[in-house]
């Protein structure tokens, strides 16, 4: 078996995918290089949890690909092609499953305040999805985003390169858990995004919250995930599952994640957009998509740039930008009460 160190030589060695071939690559790699769009982050000071807002506070169209098993989530109907609403102002990630969802007040009453939203007589009706991620486990179960945690984000927002990491709805985040949370790693938030030659973007945000552990696509190697019980290597959960000695139970996951374009899209190509993301989970993530994990993801277009996209570039492009940022959320997290982050691993 290899050593600990000798995983993390491999991955620090092979960290970099290959380059796509673009023309001028912009200074923000991250989810607001997309004009329009901001991130905020506010993490709860008395725990490891906390939520994440993005703003499209001059609307976006909006779909979504939810393929977990128990996601905690609201709004998400609105996205479906076939119903009413057609744009959305923000999108609210947070932490504490079903009890975060209550940060999702906050971020329309911030939107409220400054008229955004659907007109209905004197009113305006933010049209804010939200998703929260399952992480009772780690920290006091009882600490939970609230609404004011969602108002504090959205207006603390910016289009400044997103603050990747252990922070917002990432801060109790952690991945590697097919040999229980004891031998789990932290995990947080993590973006990546890309400008073509065409002055297409497209970009990704994701909160790594994984049942599997997470393997760089360029190389196939584990980067991070649940440990050996010498603590001398990763067990890789591959090897795990092809011995049957995975049990697929308890709860505790959730991978959250958005895209945004400055494509023009309708709702239904921005939900084939959502679908076609979650090959970024596929290729990073192992294993994903399980009965105890509950992952989706957003798709927001902004539709800055006239004429219509090629749906298939915009897709495949979200796939590839998803992986980048599930690494890079592994690679930026901090460790928290007991729990290791990969840089802890590293040698001094």
């Amino acid at each position: 078996m290899r050593t600990l160190a000798g995983w993390l030589a491999a991955s620090i060695a092979l960290a970099a995918p290959p380059a796509l071939t673009v023309d001028a690559q912009p200074a923000n790699h991250t989810l607001t290089s997309v004009a329009g769009i901001r991130v905020g982050h506010h993490t709860l000071p008395n725990a490891p949890t906390g939520c994440t807002v993005i703003l499209a506070e001059t609307g976006a169209t909006a779909g979504v690909d939810v393929r977990g098993m128990a996601p905690a989530s609201a709004e998400t109907d609105l996205l479906n092609p076939v119903n009413l609403v057609q744009q959305v102002h923000a999108i609210t990630l947070s932490g504490r499953s079903a009890f975060g969802l209550d940060a999702r007040s906050g971020v329309m009453r911030y939107l409220e305040e400054r008229q955004i939203g659907v007109a209905f007589g004197r009113a305006r009706v933010p049209i804010v999805p939200a998703a929260s991620l399952f992480d009772l486990g780690v920290g006091d179960p009882l600490v939970r985003p609230t609404a004011d945690c969602g108002y504090q984000a959205a207006k603390g927002a910016s289009d400044a390169p997103v603050v990747d990491g252990s922070v917002g709805a990432g801060a109790g985040a952690t991945l590697g858990k097919a040999a229980g949370l004891s031998r789990a790693l932290k995990s947080g938030v993590g973006s990546a995004a890309i400008t073509l030659s065409s002055g297409l973007t497209v970009a990704a945000l994701v909160v790594v919250n994984a049942f599997g552990d997470v393997i760089d696509p360029a190389t196939g190697q584990v980067v991070a995930g649940v440990r050996t019980m010498d603590g001398n290597g990763f067990a890789d959960a591959r090897k795990l599952v092809r011995a049957g000695s995975i049990t697929f139970g308890g709860g505790g996951n959730t991978t959250l994640g958005v895209i945004a374009t400055n494509a023009t899209l309708t709702k239904t190509q921005a939900t084939r957009v959502a679908e076609m993301a979650h090959d970024g989970y596929a290729r990073a993530i192992s294993p994903v998509h399980t009965p105890v994990d509950g992952d989706l993801i957003f798709a927001l277009a902004t539709n800055a740039r006239p004429g219509a996209a090629d749906v298939g570039i915009v897709g495949a492009l979200a796939a590839e930008m998803m992986a980048e940022a599930i690494l890079r959320a592994v690679r930026q997290a901090t460790g928290v009460q007991g729990i290791p982050a990969l840089r802890d691993l590293l040698p001094p």
